[in-house]
């Protein structure tokens, strides 16, 4: 699944593809949104909120869309001509300039614009948002003292935007291996700060680095390295999987420079 850095930088290019233009077309391939007619109405902006976007729509409405694990959102010139209908898009968005392509979204919610919350009202503080809280961020992870870290910073209502590219570099940068428990988990603040801070520095380009080397293989401290020796200690980086039953996630961690906290 993207993160959120991916979704905040397909916000802003639709942004300027789309926004302050009126739709001169609009399809929207879904059940239950395919007869509803966006032509001729104004896009007023393009924001992201941790990994979902919207797209508010005058007056007063808002196109909610999920790039789930393989959704893409791709801009072409005006003329451009349209996928048909065997193609795995969902949202074509067009006006006199540029054209938007939705393909494998994994949502397509079509509401006023003041009911948004129904759809991302669950979110914790965004990472890359205007309304970025740390200090609620902290709040929220440290409700459930017990819970492996690795579980709670992935969890999107604790804070959102982070996939589980981050939440792996975002540990072993800590030092923290990701079963120990959030009151074992060393300074949160420090944590979301980081974890902020990895988002930030990554939002305008697709490219994602947490080492500050962009080179391919170059790229990250633990994350797929799984076997592959550590940059700080030479020890074998371990893959493994963590989350709720049925809702596991892959995670990396460096035995030596993360060592399981002991019973």
């Amino acid at each position: 699944m993207p993160e959120g850095d991916t979704v905040w930088l397909s916000g802003r290019r639709l942004h300027a593809a789309l926004a302050g233009r009126r739709l001169t077309a609009a399809e929207l391939r879904v059940p239950q949104h395919a007869t509803d007619d966006l032509t001729g109405r104004l896009v007023r902006e393009v924001v992201s909120r941790g990994k979902h976007l919207l797209t508010r729509i005058e007056p007063d409405l808002t196109l909610h869309t999920h790039l789930g694990m393989e959704g893409t959102w791709r801009i072409e010139r005006a003329g451009t001509r349209w996928p048909g209908t065997r193609e795995p898009v969902r949202v074509i968005l067009a006006n006199q300039a540029a054209v938007a392509i939705g393909r494998r979204l994994a949502r397509v919610d079509l509401l006023a614009t003041a009911d948004e919350a129904t759809v991302v009202g669950h979110l914790g503080p965004d990472l890359l948002g205007r309304d970025w809280d740390a200090d609620e961020a902290v709040r929220r992870l440290s409700v459930e003292p017990d819970r492996p870290i690795g579980e709670a910073v992935l969890d999107q209502g604790n804070l959102a935007g982070i996939g589980s590219l981050y939440r792996t570099e975002l540990l072993f940068l800590r030092g923290v291996h990701p079963l120990t428990p959030v009151r074992d988990a060393g300074d949160l603040s420090r944590m979301v700060r980081l974890a902020r801070q990895l988002l930030w520095t990554n939002r305008d380009h697709p490219e994602q680095a947490t080492t500050g080397n962009l080179r391919r293989g170059h790229q990250h401290w633990a994350y797929g390295r799984a076997g592959e020796p550590c940059r700080r200690c030479r020890t074998p980086i371990r893959r493994g999987e963590i989350g709720p039953a049925g809702q596991e996630r892959v995670v990396y961690w460096c035995p030596s420079c993360q060592p399981a906290r002991s019973q």
